[in-house]
């Protein structure tokens, strides 16, 4: 049975991404309107009653917005490490209590016929983790929101068939545009967001463990544009002889509309 993604949105107004087989699936963060959301599943061809739960990676609200409204509306529990629940609790409204489900970051667990592993992403939230999913022989990962790639992201998610990562900046137009100094170095500290130089060194080394396939994502609207994520990463690809196309597949996940739908066999 495949492992289907599609990123519904990636970026800081807003994720949300769907993970799931052809009987049951989950979303991965509500960042976005419940009604933008719920069309979005329509678009992809994916009926509401297929999903099963939300899982959160992290409190900050471009990943909570609607998290409380979707699961009232399809009844379904929301997952979350203890941390993030004692975060984001209070912005959720009413959540019934069969519908709060916590996990502890690293143990697996299952939602249908989904195998879900969880892991420590470095960002600054109160414990923000990374998705891998399997079903059968496939494997899809999701990273982003990370200020570096750190041994334990790698580990977990090198020989993925599909890995949702982030390249968030450009260091340059960061360094050179208009936010302001504090936030500048939140986003380029150890617990900010990926570059597109950073994302580029990691891919060179996931390709190594097999990686075939690349989901680029959560793209700053103001510091980074898609072509510049591609290009760049396209060259230090072809700095350490790989080439998109032939050794991996790269595209982009919009920031405020739906990607490719992938199936991994």
């Amino acid at each position: 049975m495949a492992v289907r993604l599609c990123s519904l949105a990636s970026g800081s107004s807003g994720n949300c991404i769907y993970v799931g087989t052809e009987d049951a699936g989950v979303l991965v963060d509500c960042g976005m309107s419940g009604k933008y959301i719920l069309n979005s599943l329509k678009d992809v061809g994916v009926c509401t009653s297929t999903i099963k739960a939300v899982l959160v990676t992290h409190e900050h609200s471009d990943h909570t917005k609607s998290l409380g409204i979707i699961s009232r509306k399809l009844n379904i529990p929301i997952y979350a490490n203890n941390k993030t629940w004692d975060s984001m609790e209070a912005g959720l409204g009413k959540i019934s209590t069969e519908n709060i489900k916590t996990f502890s970051t690293g143990t697996p667990f299952e939602i249908e016929s989904l195998a879900i592993n969880t892991f420590h992403i470095p960002h600054d939230a109160s414990e923000p983790v990374g998705y891998c999913f399997y079903n059968g022989g496939a494997k899809v990962s999701i990273a982003t929101d990370l200020g570096h790639m750190s041994q334990e992201v790698k580990e977990n998610i090198m020989g993925s068939n599909l890995v949702l990562l982030e390249s968030n900046h450009d260091v340059e137009m960061l360094k050179m545009g208009s936010y302001p100094y504090y936030l500048k170095r939140r986003i380029l500290g150890e617990h900010g967001h990926l570059s597109n130089e950073a994302a580029g060194a990691a891919i060179c080394e996931l390709v190594n463990s097999g990686v075939k396939e690349i989901l680029l994502g959560h793209l700053s609207r103001e510091n980074n544009f898609p072509e510049l994520a591609y290009e760049t990463i396209k060259n230090i690809l072809a700095i350490n002889e790989k080439q998109i196309g032939h050794h991996v597949n790269i595209q982009l996940a919009p920031r405020n509309s739906i990607s490719k739908l992938y199936e991994i066999l």
